[in-house]
């Protein structure tokens, strides 16, 4: 796992830096669709270890730093969460971007106050994946209990959705699409790609998002698309 791209500068748009660091590990492990989760380990200080060397590849240029991990803020050991607090101060960011699990929103207040009260604003997304509540909890099983939007907006700024699967019409997708840009500052649109789990990527959906919705949406500055999962730059292998 040490292998991993963990840095990398989206150029485009929000153009920010970004990494992927390591954590102990997503908390719920029961969505049918992800193997993310296996960027882990239970020891704290190889993970420090790993993320004090990419943070210390971030360079303020466009004072916006995006972070990821296999699983939600929370899964950060306290050392890594002040080497980001240092490095924000030192180069000048003002806007950091965490991912989050339903299960810990109620953290989040405490997040955002933490790094307000060092001059950064902190920006929260969260992998719905479908607004669809009863696609969404069957088949993907997200295990997001909230159906109401306006519930979910209250502690997240930013959506995740998966597209490219089995039952998603090209009216079912763009119906997501507008949910989000509606009631969230931004959307990331993740296309289905093979891996180790059971759900597969279905080609047909596949083929009708390209020809239908990524012309729409590809020049969007709210909406990031992601055709692979490495898009973004990080995540491959460094001898690939």
């Amino acid at each position: 796992m040490n292998n991993l791209i963990r840095y990398s500068i989206i150029e485009e748009k929000n153009k920010r830096e970004f990494l992927l660091l390591i954590g102990s590990g997503c908390k719920w492990k029961k969505c049918n669709f992800c193997d993310y989760h296996t960027d882990f380990n239970k020891d704290e200080e190889y993970c420090y270890n790993i993320n004090e060397e990419e943070l210390n590849k971030v360079t303020g240029k466009y004072n916006t730093l995006e972070i990821v991990n296999s699983g939600s803020f929370v899964d950060l050991d306290k050392k890594t969460m002040k080497k980001i607090e240092s490095v924000c101060i030192e180069k000048n960011i003002n806007t950091l971007h965490f991912e989050c699990h339903w299960l810990h929103k109620d953290k989040i207040k405490d997040l955002k106050e933490q790094f307000n009260k060092i001059g950064i604003t902190v920006k929260t997304k969260i992998g719905i994946e479908s607004f669809d509540y009863y696609y969404r909890e069957s088949f993907l099983n997200k295990g997001i209990e909230e159906k109401d939007i306006n519930v979910i907006k209250k502690y997240f700024d930013e959506v995740c959705l998966l597209q490219g699967l089995p039952g998603q019409s090209v009216e079912f997708m763009l119906k997501d699409i507008a949910l989000g840009l509606e009631h969230f500052e931004r959307i990331c649109i993740n296309i289905m790609v093979e891996n180790k789990t059971k759900i597969k990527p279905d080609p047909n959906t596949i083929e009708n998002f390209i020809k239908y919705i990524y012309p729409i949406y590809k020049d969007n500055d709210r909406v990031d698309i992601l055709l692979n999962n490495t898009d973004f730059g990080v995540g491959g292998n460094k001898n690939d």
